[in-house]
């Protein structure tokens, strides 16, 4: 215990990096969670035209929420792609700033909305909240690994999962107290949206307290102010030898990474010996991560409650409350404690089947025990609600998590940024395609969307995660094997002639270069 406690007050100054920078995280969250309850509220739909006369017009109502959350959606997949020149030319500290004030603009316009153009007003500030949420998505993981020394990096990175569940989990409370609290009011919608100005606004100031990552500062040549922010971080003079160790281990791997890029073209980058499988295991990861019904219950957890049974204000919004909770305690369990355990083949094959089997559950009671309108739901509706709520474990366990693991453990240092870049688009497209089409899915496919999802768990994302190679414990050198982009003898026979070069037959050459050369 002492141990850890000295671990911590010696990282307290990348602790506290970490503890600003991923109040973004936390936003991220909030705002694909907080939609989902602002446009279910019976007072929103009556001012927005979607109630009239007491008559639900369905197909509006499907248009509107599928709108003012798949913006949010729109907006992340161009700001994360636009995020990775931002960052590379003006560092990672002032493309936070610079991003949280975009989102901040956002938020500001959602909250202010009213009125005959109220509508648009939110579709607007969605989108350019969406533009800052997507690039924080990408800029925030990667500032935090380059500032965290070796020892906790794995701990501290692994808390995005964590923090984004947080988020969604504080907006579905927020939206149960506005609830329960407000039945009428353009406060319904104010509220909610404006309590995103709070961790906004912290993430803001906070960022002017944090230095910029030693790492970009060497990668741009201020080796000076890189070298200082190191020392900084460490809390540790400049002179010391883990801080001079550390900075040299930096420079030698940029040194790495720009030989390993030089020359590299589309072509080669996706189409290079070994190269082609990976894109498009990280195209289909994602692909198949929107498509396994966690978002579509995320992002419309009140509909979906009420679908189910829960038909009253304040049982389907504690429903959603509880579903959030559920998640962020599964999430945090298994990132702490199972990541490294399971492998990534058996978690995510574990994930898909029970994920598959509690969904086929959910839609044959719903099928057999239609939900009837009762102040208290009723024994089959508990009976799903409870299923859902195992269902988010094995999420958590699994296909949550883990594709961020899998398609950063898979590509080599010469085509990681495309590989990375290509990922990040196919999570925000299918992110957008399904909470597009999920109100319109839920209205009229009714039990018969949770076969759909059971299937798509079962049949393609478990067979799928058969398919797929294990990268638990593997060596980058091993990857490319692994991919055929170099043979077991073509790569030994590289090591040993490097050996011999070097003139030390019992070392083995530097990991990155000798995969490097043959990718």
């Amino acid at each position: 215990m002492g141990v850890a406690m000295e671990d911590v007050f010696k990282n307290i100054r990348v602790y506290w990096l970490a503890f600003v920078v991923y109040w973004g995280i936390v936003l991220f969250g909030y705002d694909t969670g907080i939609a989902g309850g602002v446009v279910g509220s019976k007072f929103f739909q009556e001012y927005f035209g979607i109630i009239k006369d007491g008559v639900v017009n369905t197909r509006k109502n499907n248009e509107v929420s599928s709108n003012v959350v798949s913006v949010l959606q729109a907006g992340a997949f161009f700001g994360a792609l636009g995020s990775a020149p931002v960052s590379s030319r003006i560092g990672r500290k002032f493309s936070l700033l610079l991003f949280t004030v975009i989102f901040v603009v956002g938020a500001i316009l959602t909250t202010v909305a009213d009125g005959p153009n109220g509508l648009a007003e939110i579709y607007a500030g969605r989108v350019i909240s969406g533009l800052g949420i997507g690039a924080i998505s990408a800029v925030a993981p990667a500032y935090v690994s380059e500032c965290s020394p070796k020892e906790v990096r794995g701990r501290i990175t692994g808390l995005f999962q964590i923090m984004v569940a947080i988020g969604v989990m504080i907006s579905y409370f927020v939206n149960y107290g506005v609830g329960i609290h407000i039945s009428s009011g353009v406060n319904i919608w104010k509220i909610p949206f404006g309590i995103q100005l709070v961790p906004g606004g912290i993430m803001c100031i906070g960022l002017l307290t944090i230095k910029e990552s030693p790492r970009w500062l060497a990668s741009v040549d201020r080796q000076t102010e890189a070298i200082n922010n190191l020392a900084y971080l460490r809390k540790s003079p400049v002179d010391h030898p883990d801080v001079i160790a550390e900075m040299a281990e930096i420079n030698a791997a940029i040194i790495e990474e720009r030989e390993a890029r030089q020359g590299l073209g589309l072509k080669e980058a996706f189409f290079g010996k070994g190269n082609f499988i990976r894109f498009v295991i990280a195209f289909v990861i994602f692909l198949l991560q929107q498509w396994a019904g966690q978002n579509s219950v995320n992002y419309y957890a009140p509909q979906i409650f009420e679908s189910i049974g829960y038909t009253g204000t304040k049982s389907k919004l504690l429903a959603s409350g509880i579903y959030g909770v559920v998640k962020v305690i599964a999430t945090a369990i298994f990132i702490f404690f199972g990541v490294e355990t399971l492998g990534r083949k058996l978690s995510l094959f574990i994930s898909a089947i029970g994920m598959g089997t509690l969904f086929y559950i959910v839609g044959a009671i719903l099928k057999t025990h239609p939900p009837v309108a009762a102040a208290t739901p009723p024994p089959a509706s508990q009976a799903m609600a409870g299923m859902l709520y195992i269902y988010v474990c094995f999420y958590s366990m699994g296909w949550g998590p883990l594709p961020w693991v899998y398609v950063s453990d898979i590509f080599p240092t010469r085509t990681r940024h495309y590989g990375l870049s290509l990922a990040s688009a196919s999570q925000w497209l299918w992110n957008f395609v399904v909470t597009k089409v999920t109100p319109d899915m839920v209205s009229d496919l009714g039990w018969k969307i949770f076969i759909m999802f059971a299937t798509v768990n079962v049949g393609a994302m478990g067979t799928f995660s058969l398919l797929i190679p294990e990268t638990k414990g593997k060596s980058l050198e091993e990857m490319d094997i692994i991919f055929g982009a170099v043979s077991a003898d073509e790569r030994q026979t590289y090591i040993t002639q490097t050996q011999r070069a070097l003139g030390k037959h019992d070392s083995p050459p530097r990991r990155e270069s000798s995969s490097v050369e043959k990718v």
